[in-house]
């Protein structure tokens, strides 16, 4: 890397994002966000015939969702997690996403018995009939992680969200669970 003059005040750069190299398909198992004292199974989600995700089942406020036709956490892409801010039963997994920061981390533990370790680089609301679908969902050069949930103000008439929170999260290590 070219170094700056000596006595030249070099601008400090953004921190480059240490991206871990992506690993095999394996189907996650289990979510645990530390900072949110999140620990959820997950389930396998479709897309509707709109090409929209399904969400995961309503009655189970402890359960997050996979796109399981996409790559898997872990896997080099944009890998697609989804979960209730809350239900009819009240809170639910996802309730304080919002609240998570760049830093935290988030482990997903696979099938094939590692544990793929995200650090978050963002946290952004979208109004749902403005979602970003590329932004989200788009290609990416490594493995990155999406966890989505509701958010925004509640429209009783649509009885749902007008918005979605999306971490956007991406593999900073793997170890053995």
């Amino acid at each position: 890397a070219p170094t700056a003059p000596a006595g030249a005040a070099a601008p400090a750069p953004a921190a480059p994002v240490k991206a871990a190299a992506p690993l095999k398909r394996s189907k996650p198992t289990r979510l645990r966000i530390p900072q949110l004292n999140v620990d959820a199974p997950f389930t396998e989600l479709t897309l509707n015939p709109a090409g929209q995700l399904n969400a995961p089942p309503p009655d189970d406020k402890n359960l997050v969702g996979w796109y399981r036709d996409g790559v898997t956490p872990g896997e080099r892409g944009a890998a697609v997690v989804a979960g209730h801010v809350d239900t009819t039963k009240g809170p639910a997994v996802f309730l304080l996403l919002s609240l998570m920061l760049p830093g935290n981390k988030v482990e997903v533990r696979r099938a094939d018995g590692t544990v793929a370790v995200f650090s978050v680089d963002a946290v952004e609301t979208f109004a749902k009939d403005a979602f970003p679908d590329q932004k989200v969902y788009g290609k990416t050069p490594d493995a990155q992680l999406r966890l989505i949930t509701c958010g925004g103000t509640y429209d009783k008439k649509r009885r749902d969200y007008l918005d979605n929170v999306v971490v956007f999260a991406h593999l900073e290590s793997s170890r053995k669970a």
